[in-house]
């Protein structure tokens, strides 16, 4: 793998581990919620998911969601598809080294 898809990697990997921690802190903070449940908030709405369970009380925390999921939704998704693949990419190496060996 490139060195630079590494660097990349790690950017997108750091930015979803924020992203969710992030929201966690907030729900924490201002919806009052333990930390398991706002780490549950945080990824059951990121990962579109929305039980429905919890839900944003204050317009103020209802407009943080609005904006958390239109911004982590896409830094996860982005973290889903670089993950597959860096996944993908492994795969074909060790495959073409597989093959080269038994050449």
């Amino acid at each position: 793998m490139k060195e630079y898809d590494k660097h990349a990697y790690k950017i997108i990997l750091t930015s979803a581990i924020l992203t969710i921690a992030g929201g966690s802190i907030f729900y924490h903070i201002f919806e009052k919620l333990s930390w398991i449940d706002a780490y549950y908030f945080s990824v059951t709405t990121l990962s579109t998911v929305g039980y429905g369970d919890i839900v944003p009380k204050s317009n103020g925390e209802k407009l943080f969601t609005t904006l958390y999921i239109f911004i982590g939704v896409g830094i996860i998704t982005a973290f889903i598809t670089a993950t597959m693949k860096r996944r993908g990419i492994k795969m074909q190496e060790k495959y073409a080294k597989k093959l080269k060996d038994q050449s």
